[in-house]
């Protein structure tokens, strides 16, 4: 049957909410704006750019980690929960910023990092200062491992995500603690009632100053299987393994994510929580399904995760293939719309590449049709647009010339670290890792926003040194340039997302239906409510090509809505007869008859 004539859920069985007809914008702080010329970001500069993001038409705007932090892991090392970082601001600050956003119509989601703490949270500093402490059972100690010849090993074989193991022997009281990321990030026990009821009060207080939710960072590592088992060995070149099996979704998850949900629901705010290593669809529907109050929706990980390497490895090089990416797209856009759930829609992140550069291979010509057509996909799915700052611009990856001296990232340098160490440090395995580095390093999407072609791009003054060095594709791409610019990327954004208002029914609660499945460079999809129905249509190439419309047994269109090229009433006849020319990195959205 093709999939233009498949059944539409009836109506009445679309459980409506406000956060599903929003969409959210997501701030990195310290690489946004700079209104002190210290050359970090900061919370002032964000509310210099409310219009500017107000004009995009979004409805939510997402506050990465702003808290007090020694910044090892760029702020997701919270050192407390209740002050702000002297370089972004004061908690004041932060109540002009969500007062600025709800005089503009936006809300403010905040982020909850209550995986982990920093080591120097006052609650780690008291745990590792005697096994008496009151405050011991508030991480994850566990006695050392001796092995056959009489030495020390960690608990476990788990491996960090930073590199490494997931242990850290602690010389003072002779016990490991866990830490799934950096050193300095020391795993919270959430099995301890007192760091539950710790978490709600902080939930409490920022609901209470106005926050309107919270985007939960890995929230599915809260409930850990007790026995803390070997993970299984799959990567024979290395002694630590990915025990996700054991971390991830486990057993008393649920119970502890209810625990912030039924807080959340006294307030009527959003949640989205971040669950990497998530593929149970049953486990995902328990967290995100209407009536569980849990948290709306979740991150998945998949298509983020398309283009690495063997065992899971981002710095080794994947390959992928478009059919591999709608795949993805088509289970849960129909998992989630069958059953209850809803999904958040991102290309990127503050831990992602730039999309421009990693889903598509755009000649510098065609870039801001790629943007596009980007876009276009990536909204008009059913769930929640997320937009990374930049995104709109279209920002790139940073320059394949960068050196190692202008890399943050935590991961990144770690992994650069231990290959110097390994026996294959050679000048082609240095060669490869830069190149991994430079597709997919987390450093691609937190180089300084591009507001002006000034300097420094606009992001501090230009004689001041940023935190980390501006991609030097301002100059050609930045926000100035693109609002004035009608026909600008930005624009286009903007377009995208009053469409979704304007056509609510059919693009926020309508069905999904993947067409041309096996088409290797067609992205083409419907959404369907009741008797309505459109069709949005991407060529994935930099080059023209034929798109068999007959073939799919397209219905006469009625209105062309939008297209990334020309006004809808230049384009209006093109889409018509059997066969329809798609231009480089077209896309199309046509309501059909």
């Amino acid at each position: 049957m093709s999939s233009l004539s498949a059944p539409v859920k009836p109506p009445g069985d679309i459980h409506r909410a406000w956060w599903k007809e929003s969409s959210v914008y997501q701030i990195w702080p310290a690489s946004f704006k700079d209104s002190n010329d210290d050359g970090i970001g900061d919370i002032p500069g964000i509310i210099s750019k409310l219009d500017y993001i107000r004009d995009l038409g979004v409805d939510i705007v997402w506050l990465c980690p702003s808290y007090k932090s020694p910044q090892v892991d760029m702020g997701y090392d919270i050192a407390d929960y209740y002050s702000i970082a002297d370089e972004y601001g004061t908690v004041a600050d932060v109540e002009k910023l969500i007062k600025g956003c709800h005089d503009r119509g936006m809300k403010l989601l905040m982020d909850l990092v209550v995986n982990h703490t920093s080591d120097q949270h006052e609650w780690f500093k008291k745990s590792r200062s005697s096994k008496a402490s009151e405050f011991r059972d508030w991480y994850v100690w566990k006695p050392p491992r001796i092995d056959e010849n009489g030495n020390r090993q960690p608990p476990n074989n788990w491996v960090s995500h930073f590199q490494g193991s997931a242990w850290e022997y602690d010389e003072p009281t002779g016990e490991y603690y866990l830490h799934l990321y950096a050193v300095e990030q020391p795993d919270l026990n959430w099995e301890n009632p007192a760091v539950r009821k710790a978490v709600h009060d902080i939930v409490r207080f920022w609901l209470d100053k106005g926050a309107n939710g919270f985007r939960m960072d890995v929230i599915n590592f809260i409930s850990k299987d007790q026995a803390f088992p070997d993970a299984p060995v799959q990567d024979k070149d290395t002694p630590w393994q990915w025990g996700d099996k054991y971390y991830a979704n486990g057993p008393r998850l649920h119970e502890y994510l209810q625990g912030i949900g039924n807080i959340l629901k006294e307030y009527d705010t959003f949640s989205v929580g971040e669950m990497p290593f998530v593929k149970d669809t049953a486990e995902v529907l328990k967290a995100v399904r209407h009536d569980r109050n849990e948290i709306n929706m979740i991150f998945n990980f998949e298509h983020v995760d398309i283009d690495h390497g063997p065992h899971g490895n981002k710095f080794k090089p994947g390959s992928w293939k478009l059919t591999e990416l709608k795949s993805f797209f088509e289970r849960w856009q129909a998992f989630m719309y069958n059953n209850g759930g809803w999904n958040a829609l991102y290309w990127e992140n503050h831990d992602q590449p730039r999309s421009i550069d990693r889903y598509v291979n755009a000649p510098q010509a065609l870039r801001s049709e790629a943007g596009k057509m980007l876009a276009t996909v990536l909204a008009l799915h059913a769930g929640s647009p997320f937009i990374y700052q930049g995104q709109e611009i279209g920002m790139g990856n940073v320059p394949i010339e960068w050196g190692m001296e202008e890399y943050k990232d935590i991961d990144c340098l770690n992994h650069w670290n231990l290959l110097l160490k390994s026996s294959d440090s050679g000048p082609e395995a240095q060669k490869a890792a830069r190149q991994e580095y430079q597709k997919k390093s987390r450093d691609n999407a937190r180089t300084p926003v591009q507001w002006s072609a000034e300097p420094n791009g606009g992001f501090t003054g230009p004689s001041i040194k940023p935190w980390m060095s501006v991609n030097p594709e301002y100059t050609k791409v930045n926000a100035a340039d693109q609002v004035k610019d009608p026909n600008s990327l930005y624009h286009y954004w903007a377009s995208v997302l009053k469409l979704r208002k304007a056509y609510l029914d059919i693009f926020v609660y309508g069905n999904y239906e993947l067409v041309d499945r096996n088409n290797q460079h067609v992205y083409a999809y419907t959404r369907a409510y009741s008797d309505s129905k459109a069709l949005v249509l991407a060529n994935w190439t930099d080059y023209e090509l034929s798109w068999d419309a007959a073939a799919q047994k397209v219905n006469k269109v009625k209105e062309v809505l939008l297209d990334t090229y020309e006004s809808t009433s230049m384009v209006q006849g093109r889409f018509s007869g059997a066969q329809w020319t798609l231009r480089p990195f077209e896309a199309a959205v046509v309501l059909l008859e």
